[in-house]
């Protein structure tokens, strides 16, 4: 049922009657749409289920638009950016228009799923203002790294299985829980790849975090075991243009300590624990979704 929802997003930027916005929003890559298949497969195919799909994903979209202003980042999934395109000004209203239309199609779904979701995405901008702040520094603090992504990008999976389990009848909280996790993992799976994987496959630069001053988890847990040298030169790298002896000595000093071991494995823990909370709602088939979170290379 994936293609309604595209069809119901196309028909809501068609309401629009603009042709300049439906020809930026037809040049965005639709990526895995993994919220409008979260929502499909709790709160089936009916019409509130897919216009809700419909909405998150307009939302989800809206939301990297923004964030590609920010980090000045000129591709995503090998295409260029709208802001490459067209420059940072269109991009973010490309994504006002986005957002602002996604909250009026709230209104026809119903109070409660409005308000799941518009506290949403209050959270998620609040983890993108407190991304961009802390990217002026080099972060160590784990707790706060962690309330960040929650809110940046976890926030909106949350919003998005409670909202699918409102549309169902069924309990919120354990669905709302699963969506947390998960949205948690998917974080720190691209925050891994980011470093482990190559500019080509990731369709950006690699260790572009780093570059853009953002110290992701692998970065926070290396710190912690580094020697005061070590230290010393991994902090002297944050927000530096990398050279390749120094990518590879990061990748190294990773390897050597465990790091992205380590760091997989706790997004693993929180993947097994959503798992288990929809094995015992009867929803097994939600298990596929949350795998492919940290089973993919892109």
């Amino acid at each position: 049922m994936l293609s309604a929802v595209e069809r119901k997003i196309e028909q809501f930027v068609n309401d629009l009657d603009d042709k300049e916005v439906l020809g930026l929003y037809r040049k965005l890559p639709h990526g895995k749409r993994l919220r409008a298949k979260l929502i499909l497969k709790i709160a089936g195919n009916s019409l509130p289920a897919i216009k809700t799909a419909a909405i998150v994903e307009m939302i989800h979209a809206a939301s990297l638009l923004h964030d590609d202003v920010i980090d000045d980042a000129y591709a995503r999934r090998n295409k260029p950016s709208i802001n490459a395109l067209y420059g940072n000004k269109t991009a973010i209203m490309l994504g006002d228009i986005l957002y602002s239309k996604g909250f009026l199609e709230l209104n026809n779904i119903g109070p409660q799923v409005s308000k799941i979701v518009s506290n949403a995405v209050v959270q998620l901008s609040l983890g993108e203002l407190k991304d961009v702040s802390l990217s002026k520094t080099f972060n160590i603090d784990r707790e706060i790294y962690l309330k960040m992504i929650y809110q940046k990008t976890a926030s909106l999976m949350e919003a998005t299985a409670g909202a699918a389990a409102v549309l169902a009848g069924k309990n919120k909280i354990p669905y709302m829980r699963y969506g947390r996790n998960l949205g948690i993992a998917f974080q720190m799976i691209d925050d891994i790849l980011d470093i482990t994987m190559d500019s080509e496959t990731l369709g950006k630069p690699a260790l572009h975090d780093f570059e853009e001053g953002k110290t992701t988890l692998p970065y926070i847990y290396l710190y912690e075991v580094l020697d005061a040298e070590e230290k010393i030169i991994l902090k002297s790298l944050h927000t530096k243009r990398l050279s390749k002896n120094e990518e590879m000595w990061i990748k190294v000093k990773m390897q050597e300590h465990g790091v992205i071991q380590k760091n997989y494995m706790e997004a693993k823990v929180l993947v097994e624990e959503a798992i288990s909370l929809m094995n015992a709602q009867g929803e097994d088939a939600l298990s596929s979704i949350a795998m492919a979170m940290i089973e993919r290379d892109f």
